[in-house]
């Protein structure tokens, strides 16, 4: 039988699972949803009602897996989720390894996107990567030659809690998803009429999905939470800059979908706040990998762990 590695996401609203061989090409795909309500308890039930199938008809050498939160990665133990219950405290390596009695592999998720990004994706050919998701949250990972910089235990990479000033303010409270969704809220109460106050409507979430179209029409409020996003971005970015000095900048996660504007934002902002001895600065691209991001870098975990 051919040898294979299976990745895994496991997120606060969508499970995944990836089937690579020896090349990293993809195999086989499983998704499926998050019910809140069934907690960890419920997401491990779905995981063991599909790994029979997978492990009877493959030969699985290796388990990587992007968990969505904190992670030992050295025992793969889960420190907590913050959006599902039932899992602090839960070691995710014992529990796959019963399964499968093969090597396991656990990170954080913004770990794992980084790794394939940097390896796959839109970082390829670059020297050290940095990865920035902007979702519900905002996390990152630095891969440098070509593997996960840990730093010492129990540090990672949480570029969403780097502070932008002395109150306490981080890049999580002003650019994850809910922030920039209560901001458009906020600013399009004042005017309804406007062009992206039109494309949300009665609608409440997810408002962030309309920048994209609301900026190809030059709506003033749009530009203006841009400038902010890209603002905010560029000041925690620039202390990455200054410290680890990435050959390129990936910026991943659903916010990332407002596309080039975003990109070109951030750089122009970058730009004046890293020293001049060091401009430009990294190069900064969208990520390339899309929702494949979490499961292939958890393939490329396992390659690596088997």
């Amino acid at each position: 039988m051919q040898r294979s590695y299976l990745g895994i996401e496991i997120g606060g609203t969508k499970l995944q699972m990836v089937l690579g061989d020896e090349m990293g090409k993809v195999l086989e795909r499983w998704r499926g949803d998050v019910n809140r309500d069934q907690g960890g308890e419920g997401i491990r039930q779905q995981f063991e009602s599909k790994l029979p199938d997978i492990l009877g008809r493959h030969s699985v050498h290796g388990v990587g897996v992007g968990f969505g939160g904190p992670v030992c990665w050295k025992t793969g133990q889960v420190a907590r989720s913050f959006q599902i219950e039932g899992w602090a405290g839960f070691n995710l390596d014992r529990w796959l390894h019963a399964f499968t009695e093969v090597p396991v592999h656990v990170e954080n998720d913004a770990n794992t996107a980084a790794l394939a990004e940097a390896r796959l994706g839109a970082g390829i050919g670059c020297n050290p990567v940095f990865y920035v998701t902007l979702g519900s949250g905002v996390g990152g990972g630095l891969v440098v030659d070509d593997h996960i910089f840990h730093g010492a235990a129990p540090g990672e990479s949480e570029f969403g809690h780097i502070r932008l000033d002395r109150n306490g303010t981080d890049v999580q409270s002003r650019c994850s998803g809910w922030a920039v969704d209560a901001r458009i809220h906020s600013l399009i109460a004042d005017d309804p009429k406007g062009i992206l106050g039109m494309l949300i409507g009665e609608t409440r979430g997810c408002e962030s999905k309309h920048l994209s179209s609301a900026l190809a029409q030059s709506d003033l409020i749009a530009e203006q939470i841009l400038g902010e996003i890209a603002n905010d971005l560029a000041l925690a970015l620039s202390h990455v800059v200054h410290l680890f000095h990435p050959e390129v900048i990936v910026l991943g996660g659903g916010l990332s979908l407002v596309g080039e504007p975003l990109g070109a934002a951030v750089a122009d902002a970058l730009r004046p706040q890293v020293m001049e001895a060091f401009r430009p600065g990294p190069r900064i691209v969208l990520a390339s990998l899309g929702e494949d991001a979490v499961p292939l870098g958890a393939v490329e975990l396992a390659r690596g762990s088997a």
